[in-house]
């Protein structure tokens, strides 16, 4: 009777760590810097070195922002804005994530993605640039607290296992762990992977390919240019 009262403890323990979620303690609008994530651990630094591992201590500052950057190219050859991207990517602590004739995708560090971007466009003829940010700091936070609960049951998990009274006790907190473990996986893989997003941005490239015009076609933009030159001069 015991080990159930302890198994329905701890289960009730293991559903908080699903349910549980944060309210980020941060106001809208505003200037803000983004602090450092720490990949292995998941929370970010504070002023003494350490990490805070508390939502209170959760601040403005704090945000977790993944920023991305877009833009299109007309270009003469593809495999040339390529080779150039490597070198950017390289550059700016980043790398390379898909290479292609139509678009190409890299990653830099997140602090340098205005100046990665700045020297990627001059390759080609820019038609349009963006730049986005998406703010996941609740949903960092949440899946923190979460995992730091599942590995609290865990723990008691642990503790009733090596305290269980025959077989089929022990079968029944294997299973739970077992349960338990594939979401800790599922949380620590969410959490550095959002960790890492917040420190490298995202920059794709979209080529189009520079069209030239036959002996026809110089004829008639020539045409234009002239007719343009009457009607529109400033």
């Amino acid at each position: 009777m015991k080990n159930i009262i302890c198994l329905l403890t701890v289960t009730i323990a293991f559903c908080s760590c699903s349910h549980r979620s944060y309210a980020p303690a941060y106001g809208g609008g505003g200037s803000y810097k983004v602090r450092k994530i720490n990949p292995s651990t998941g929370w970010s630094e504070g002023n003494n070195g350490g990490f805070e591992s508390k939502k209170e201590n959760i601040k403005q500052e704090e945000r977790v922002v993944i920023y991305n950057g877009s833009m299109t190219l007309v270009v003469k050859n593809a495999d040339s804005v390529n080779a150039h991207l490597s070198r950017v990517a390289a550059k700016y602590e980043g790398y390379i994530l898909t290479i292609g004739t139509e678009s190409s995708t890299i990653r830099v560090k997140a602090i340098y993605l205005d100046k990665a971007m700045g020297e990627i466009y001059p390759i080609g003829k820019l038609k349009r640039k963006s730049v986005y940010g998406e703010d996941v700091t609740e949903e960092y936070y949440d899946s923190k607290i979460r995992l730091d609960n599942c590995n609290k049951a865990r723990v008691r998990y642990l503790e009733l296992l090596a305290k269980a009274e025959n077989v089929e006790a022990a079968l029944k907190v294997e299973k739970e762990l077992e349960r338990l473990n594939r979401e800790i996986d599922v949380l620590e893989g969410k959490i550095k992977r959002l960790a890492h997003l917040s420190e490298y941005s995202t920059i794709t490239i979209h080529m189009e390919k520079k069209v030239k015009p036959g002996i026809l076609g110089y004829v008639f933009v020539g045409l234009y240019k002239g007719v343009k030159w009457l009607f529109v001069r400033g």
